[in-house]
């Protein structure tokens, strides 16, 4: 293909950081000398909008079409207008990055308007201690931005969000119908900038093929709006959509409505499948070859998929390449004043993927029969790395964020010993499941490979629940599990789950009474509650049956179908839990109302907990029995400072040999046996990484027999070694 492929992710996804989708489609196709070139509009809209000019012309077409007639929010900010042009582009500066001694003046919350967003700012008096001036003026900048965009919604654009743009039109669409409707309206005026932005990437590129990256129902109707756009205007140019939400979704289309905006849908892994429907364009094979795609064959959809092409392993798809896109433009917003909370808003964050799909693939609300979940396949730690370090020097951004459905603990432990190794100084977070395998010496290592943060699905806080889940967990050992992160200096956000089949009252505010105990006790720094929704590819949708739901409608739609419409009849009523989970937890995350009786949150009646008071702080003190030999063992520290000094005790005289540990905290001291002590310096030096990545159990306990000395499991497993954890003794 001699023009080149314009990969887009239209708006709007996150606003911080790119989507990855089109960077790694972009790093596959350099792999094959495909030439590509990528947009991600969501920023470029966002700026067009949220600038001087942009505001001028956003007051003028609103005062045009209402003519002075606004609900009171509204009208505050028409009449503060002037202000807020003047203000907005020192506000995108600042949180661009790029001028932070604003904060002292945004902080002071003078220099900025202010209409109903703030109405929630009473939380900074919880927030700001922990975190500093900057956050409190990203905070207030954002409440700002919200502000602007609220009127947006309100006058003339419905659609509007940040991070979501008329999802309620995607979201469970299983008629094409709505969305038709919209898209045959005439444009809204954000779909004017955002077509506008269009046709000026597609006359600098001049693609043959555009692939639209939709991952949420978020951006499917601004997807679809470029591809009619493209359609009407560029009929030479073809139009290819894929993502998370055709994945899900889209697998059982029929309306060919849906073709007049896209030329093709493909599912999945797009490498393979794109790499193939670019080989069909230039006229080498037959639409009948493609792979994975859904197109219009005589007026009718067909899914065509030709198992002779393989997909690629996961070590030979490439590093994703973020070149083109405007990573100096993104910027970071604090919506939640919470530090672990804001990491998806605040922040540039290069985006990985150890590996593909999920070691554990079982749980019961999931889409496990689908390709992103159940084909797993890991990547080496070295060609992580590898990938870290290119995309270092291509972004000069540290930070990372591996997106994983569940980081494998085996491999964050070969990445870290890597990250360590090569001396390489990051900041990363994962997803990860809460298993024993994150133990204390394990959460010390991520944390001196620079993991700041992990979030992992305790979903519903109930045992029951959790094995009808299949979710290989139970409540203390996610307690424990985080007590191991937290004590490391790691972050920890809990996704939680209600309404899960035969949930009952009971079980909801037990959870809700698991998950104030948590926060309490500080192994939570952060959670979201969702509603439990039935999925046509998870095993509760697959056989509803088992689980006691039962299914609304059988009826397949001709568009979406992915979210199923059922009835609990053994569980709770569990939408109207919603508002009061939402609003403990909040409180919680700033550390408040732990003494706030729990039916409070309710404006209903609601049962008393039968949860001890005590439950999880008893977990936490539980001792780790774990008698398993099979680790390896690393030294992170330096060498210590050793000297002999002489003991005595009730005429008793003997040797010992003092050991000083410099810690980044604080001084540690050791005092041993000399021979013992001998032996523990020179096999430091040998467990250090670098000299090599740690020796087995059986093999330390080997070298110590063979210096002579005895006892060996009375040394090793006692204080004072058992203390050197601290300075970086670790069983991993």
């Amino acid at each position: 293909m001699d023009a080149p492929v314009l990969l887009v992710t239209p708006p709007f996804t996150q606003l911080n950081t790119p989507y990855p989708a089109t960077a790694y489609l972009k790093g596959f196709f350099n792999t094959k000398n495909i030439k590509s070139e990528q947009a991600d509009l969501g920023i470029e809209v966002t700026l067009a909008i949220f600038c001087k000019e942009g505001l001028i012309q956003l007051f003028t077409a609103i005062e045009a079409k209402h003519a002075g007639s606004f609900n009171a929010n509204c009208a505050r900010i028409v009449s503060l207008k002037e202000r807020y042009i003047n203000t907005i582009d020192s506000v995108i500066v600042f949180l661009q990055g790029k001028q932070p001694t604003l904060a002292h003046l945004i902080a002071t919350r003078q220099f900025l308007p202010e209409a109903s967003a703030f109405d929630q700012m009473d939380d900074l008096h919880f927030a700001f201690g922990s975190m500093g001036k900057q956050d409190k003026a990203k905070h207030i900048a954002t409440m700002y931005l919200e502000d602007l965009g609220n009127l947006i919604k309100d006058t003339i654009d419905p659609y509007f969000g940040f991070s979501r743009y008329a999802e309620s039109l995607g979201r469970s669409a299983n008629s094409f119908d709505e969305l038709y409707t919209a898209l045959n309206a005439p444009a809204t005026y954000i779909d004017t900038i955002l077509l506008q932005i269009l046709e000026q990437h597609i006359f600098k590129v001049a693609p043959s093929l555009v692939c639209l990256s939709v991952p949420f129902p978020g951006n499917l109707y601004t997807s679809l709006r470029c591809g009619q756009y493209i359609k009407n205007k560029f009929p030479s140019i073809k139009v290819a959509m894929g993502g998370g939400f055709a994945n899900t979704e889209l697998r059982s289309l029929s309306d060919p409505r849906v073709f007049e905006f896209y030329d093709f849908i493909t599912l999945d892994d797009g490498e393979a499948p794109l790499e193939v429907l670019i080989n069909h364009l230039d006229g080498k094979i037959s639409a009948q070859e493609l792979k994975r795609c859904f197109t219009l064959v005589d007026g009718k959809v067909q899914y065509i998929n030709n198992s002779i092409w393989p997909d690629y392993k996961q070590a030979n798809v490439g590093t994703p390449d973020y070149s083109g896109l405007l990573l100096d433009k993104y910027i970071s917003a604090i919506e939640v004043v919470n530090p672990m909370h804001s990491l998806w808003s605040d922040g540039r964050w290069n985006k990985l993927t150890m590996a593909h799909g999920c070691y554990w693939g079982k749980c019961t609300f999931c889409d496990i029969s689908l390709d992103y979940i159940k084909t797993y396949e890991p990547v080496t730690a070295s060609l992580l790395v590898d990938r870290m370090e290119t995309l270092i020097a291509q972004t000069g951004q540290t930070g990372f964020h591996f997106v994983d459905e569940a980081a494998p603990p085996s491999l964050m432990k070969a990445l870290s010993i890597e990250i360590i190794r090569r001396k390489l100084v990051v900041s990363w977070w994962a997803n990860v499941r809460f298993e024993k395998s994150f133990t204390r010496d394990l959460c010390q290592l991520l944390k001196s490979a620079g993991c700041i943060a992990v979030s992992g699905g305790l979903e519903v806080a109930s045992d029951r629940l959790l094995a009808l889940i299949d979710k290989g967990i139970t409540v203390a050992q996610v307690a424990k599990v985080s007590q191991h992160f937290s004590e490391a200096g790691i972050m920890v956000h809990a996704y939680l789950m209600y309404g899960f089949p035969t949930q009952t009252e009971q079980e909801t505010i037990d959870s809700l009474e698991m998950v104030r105990q948590m926060f309490e006790t500080g192994v939570l720094q952060s959670a979201f509650w969702h509603l439990f929704t039935m999925t046509a590819h998870s095993p509760v949708g697959l056989d509803p049956d088992k689980f006691k739901v039962i299914k609304q409608t059988n009826e397949i739609g001709t568009f979406a179908n992915n979210d199923i419409v059922h009835i609990d009849p053994t569980g709770a009523d569990h939408e109207i839990y919603g508002y009061g989970l939402k609003k403990a937890l909040l409180n919680y995350m700033h550390g408040a109302c732990f003494d706030f009786p729990l039916h409070k949150w309710f404006d209903f009646k609601t049962p008393k907990t039968s949860i001890a008071p005590d439950y999880i702080a008893t977990a936490l003190v539980t001792p780790d029995y774990n008698s398993a030999t099979n680790y390896r063992v690393i030294w992170l520290g330096g060498t210590p400072e050793t000297s002999i000094v002489q003991r005595s005790k009730k005429g008793n005289q003997w040797e010992e040999m003092n050991f000083l540990f410099q810690t980044n905290k604080a001084p540690l001291n050791i005092a041993i046996d000399p021979a013992q002590g001998k032996w523990l310096l020179e096999i430091l030096a040998a467990l250090t990484i670098g000299v090599n990545s740690g020796m087995s159990y059986a093999a330390v306990k080997e070298s110590y027999e063979a210096a002579g000395l005895e006892d060996f499991e009375l040394f090793w497993d006692n204080k004072p070694v058992t203390t050197l954890y601290k300075a970086g003794l670790l069983r991993v």
